[in-house]
């Protein structure tokens, strides 16, 4: 794969593209990123002779992910990669002069515990990770000449293993309309532990010791939520609706799943939309006090996703449903800043 097609790929994956804001990712996802890789200069070392090392060009890389987030900002994934350089030449540390080529390529697995950063830049939720995992190594066609009374090294297709791990620096932008897809934006460092001894082509004795293998990766990707509810409309000035019918659904503290009693109550809100005639339902998701105002708007706002994606699946029409995010600024009972009050961690079910 040219390095051209990589980047053109990837810069048609970056399109400028209207993004929302950012919430903590919660429940299974998966991902996929295309870029770069560069380098550096990796050190072999040939039977009977110096150490040294060869330049690398640039290539291509890509990765694929399957994760799930916990909705407090952590993240767990599972990641299959693939990297490929070329143009392994310009030996150097030699002592002579000699000559080199070849190419690389690494294909594996890592596991990686990631952190996102909710609400630290608008629209945008910054990311760092870290993972390990087992690379499996191929040189192709990879030679050193020219060592004077050593003998030369060719290690051709051969195949090494080793252990891996990597340091990732990204960033997810949602995006307008589509929910639970994110363009992605990362930066991933991959190291080798280790040496990698590979046998000799030819019949020639020794092997061929290779070390020192990091590598820089840029990547331009996607990635898909599963599960996520459209993101509630602005909240309207609260009215006065004397004959609404409301169903409270109350929370744990901190928390954004339903219990088996709230489960309970969606489902008998469910039941009484199939017995009564309603203009809208307006799902309104509250907080206490406890934790941040800006915290508390997100919290109340995955809350309310939450019961109105337990309504669509007990038969509610969506298009029916209308979300709105309060915070804590509609309390149930009325409370100073920082009290947990079970009474307003609560999402408010109300048929017009």
């Amino acid at each position: 794969m040219k390095l051209r097609n990589v980047l053109l790929a990837s810069a048609m994956m970056a399109l400028p593209m209207v993004t929302a804001n950012a919430q903590p990712v919660t429940g299974l996802y998966v991902g996929a990123g295309l870029g770069a890789n560069f380098m550096q200069r990796e050190t072999f070392q040939p039977p009977g002779g110096p150490s040294g090392n060869l330049r690398v060009d640039i290539g291509p890389a890509a990765v694929v992910s399957l994760g799930y987030g916990f909705g407090n900002g952590f993240r767990a994934e599972i990641e299959g990669n693939y990297r490929q350089n070329s143009g392994m030449n310009n030996p150097q540390g030699y002592g002579i002069p000699a000559n080199g080529g070849g190419n690389e390529q690494k294909a594996g697995g890592m596991v990686n515990v990631l952190y996102d950063f909710v609400g630290l830049v608008p629209m945008v939720q910054p990311y760092i990770g870290a993972g390990v995992g087992y690379e499996a190594v191929i040189e192709q066609n990879l030679h050193i000449t020219g060592l004077g009374g050593a003998p030369s090294a060719i290690a051709a297709n051969r195949t090494k293993g080793s252990f891996g791990y990597q340091a990732i620096l990204g960033a997810a932008m949602p995006i307008v309309g589509m929910p639970g897809l994110s363009l992605t934006a990362e930066y991933r460092f991959m190291g080798l532990a280790g040496t990698r001894n590979y046998p000799l082509a030819g019949g020639a004795t020794g092997s061929l010791a290779a070390s020192s293998d990091y590598n820089h990766a840029v990547l331009i990707g996607m990635r898909y939520e599963f599960g996520v509810a459209p993101p509630p409309a602005p909240a309207p000035m609260p009215v006065a609706d004397m004959g609404a019918k409301t169903f409270l659904v109350f929370f744990d503290w901190d928390k954004a799943d339903l219990t088996s009693r709230g489960e309970a109550i969606v489902k008998d809100a469910a039941t009484y939309s199939t017995h009564t005639q309603y203009t809208r339902i307006d799902v309104d998701g509250n907080t206490d006090t406890s934790g941040t105002p800006q915290y508390n708007m997100g919290l109340s706002e995955r809350r309310a996703r939450v019961v109105a994606g337990e309504l669509v699946r007990d038969g509610v029409p969506q298009s029916a449903i209308s979300m709105h995010a309060y915070g804590e600024t509609k309390l149930l009972v009325p409370t100073g800043d920082g009290v947990r009050e079970p009474q307003n961690r609560r999402v408010e079910i109300v048929f017009h």
